[in-house]
């Protein structure tokens, strides 16, 4: 049994997890710890309390009781708002606190983009505009092209998680541009676990979403790769391991 742990910042998206999952096979179990998030914004300061040690350490004796053997704080503006360096010390200090191998959402989409080749990308946030190109800053410190960042102007995480299935295709159609190799969409609070084919099939390249990345980012960690095309291209690279 592999076990990953995740820390959630709140409830709205959180029902991906679950479907995903499901879709892993029967030999990998998907922890998920709620952590408290205070005020409910997509405002840097609000987002740089959100992901703050103190908040982040207070979940990671449940993941670590429930015998976790990586743990991802599952948030992509609660990490890369501190910037690449910041972000760095963030993982770090949830590395120590929970004994574990530990990343975030922010680098789960470094990681994911590399793994696929994926060097220019768009972004589809619903972010605020100065929140989204942040993310933007993000990855390109991390040697990622960023060719456009859309945003959707929403506050809350709560209102994004009470998004549609149309209303996602419309955000990734939206950030979508001819030469871009990948679209991503970094909100954790956004369902699209159910979507990811169509949005696939749609844009005819890779979509990256937030919950699909850190999942994968998790089984990363734990040293594991499973196949489940129903999660998108980025869950069928060589080599496989069937769970």
């Amino acid at each position: 049994m592999t076990a990953l742990g995740f820390l959630y910042p709140g409830h709205s998206g959180e029902g991906d997890y679950p479907r995903i999952e499901q879709l892993l096979g029967s030999d990998i179990r998907v922890d998920l710890v709620h952590t408290d998030i205070g005020e409910d914004a997509h405002r840097v300061d609000a987002l740089l309390e959100m992901g703050s040690p103190r908040r982040l350490e207070a979940g990671v004796a449940e993941l670590r009781l429930a015998g976790a053997d990586a743990v991802v704080w599952a948030c992509t503006s609660g990490s890369f708002v501190h910037g690449w360096d910041g972000a760095h010390a963030q993982v770090r200090a949830l590395a120590q606190a929970a004994g574990l191998p530990a990343s975030s959402t922010s680098f789960a989409f470094v990681h994911a983009a590399k793994e696929l080749g994926v060097r220019r990308v768009s972004i589809g946030a619903t972010y605020p505009d100065d929140v989204a190109r942040l993310f933007g800053d993000f990855l390109g410190a991390a040697g990622i092209e960023v060719a456009d960042v859309v945003s959707s102007g929403v506050i809350t995480a709560a209102e994004v998680g009470t998004w549609t299935e149309a209303e996602v295709l419309a955000l990734a159609r939206a950030a979508d541009r001819p030469d871009v190799e990948a679209v991503l969409l970094p909100d954790t609070a956004l369902h699209t676990a159910a979507y990811i084919p169509a949005l696939e099939k749609e844009l005819g390249k890779p979509v990256l979403t937030a919950n699909q990345v850190t999942i994968w980012e998790g089984l990363r960690l734990a040293d594991r790769r499973v196949n489940a095309p129903e999660l998108g291209a980025l869950f069928t690279r060589e080599p496989v391991v069937q769970a």
